[in-house]
């Protein structure tokens, strides 16, 4: 069964400006990635087409960038997971613009359980908090989504018992 899952917010602001944010991923100026809650995304590489990473567990090659609207990474690992994940933008108007993570995969073996049990939990938490990163880059209100027990629970059984607590709506800016 195919797995399609999307998270996205309208955020009010030019598309140029939310744009921007995707250009910084797995940079040392990364304003997107909640790197101050989860395992940080890290490429072989500056972004761009063939450069390869991941997070965590989830391993990934850029298959498409295109500066400042789209990125697109084909999964590599964990063993199952077929398919892809990426960011892109769309200009609503001039002054709001849709921010969107779509992940489209169809899970094989072991991936099947551990999509839904594991993966998808902490993913569709780490997404929201990427969403909220991107409010705070902006200057927004920053609308954090608080995790629910059962993504508590697996990061604190992924941390060893020693994760860093949720970001608030009033945390510093990225790199204080």
């Amino acid at each position: 069964m195919p797995v399609i899952n999307v998270h996205e917010r309208v955020l009010a602001a030019p598309l140029d400006a939310v744009g921007g944010l995707i250009d910084t991923l797995a940079s040392a100026d990364d304003r997107l990635w909640p790197r101050a809650q989860w395992m940080p995304m890290r490429l072989s590489a500056p972004l761009g087409e063939g450069a390869a990473g991941g997070h965590g567990p989830v391993r990934y090659r850029v298959e498409h960038y295109e500066p400042s609207r789209a990125v697109r990474f084909r999964f590599e690992g964990p063993r199952g997971f077929d398919g892809w994940h990426g960011l892109d933008v769309a200009a609503i108007n001039a002054t709001a613009t849709r921010l969107r993570h779509v992940l489209q995969m169809r899970p094989q073996g072991l991936a099947r359980l551990s999509w839904p049990l594991f993966f998808r939990p902490l993913h569709d938490a780490l997404l929201e908090d990427a969403l909220a990163c991107a409010e705070r880059a902006l200057g927004l209100p920053v609308r954090v989504v608080p995790w629910t027990r059962q993504v508590c629970v697996l990061r604190w059984i992924a941390g060893r018992g020693k994760t860093p607590p949720q970001m608030s709506g009033s945390i510093a800016a990225p790199g204080a």
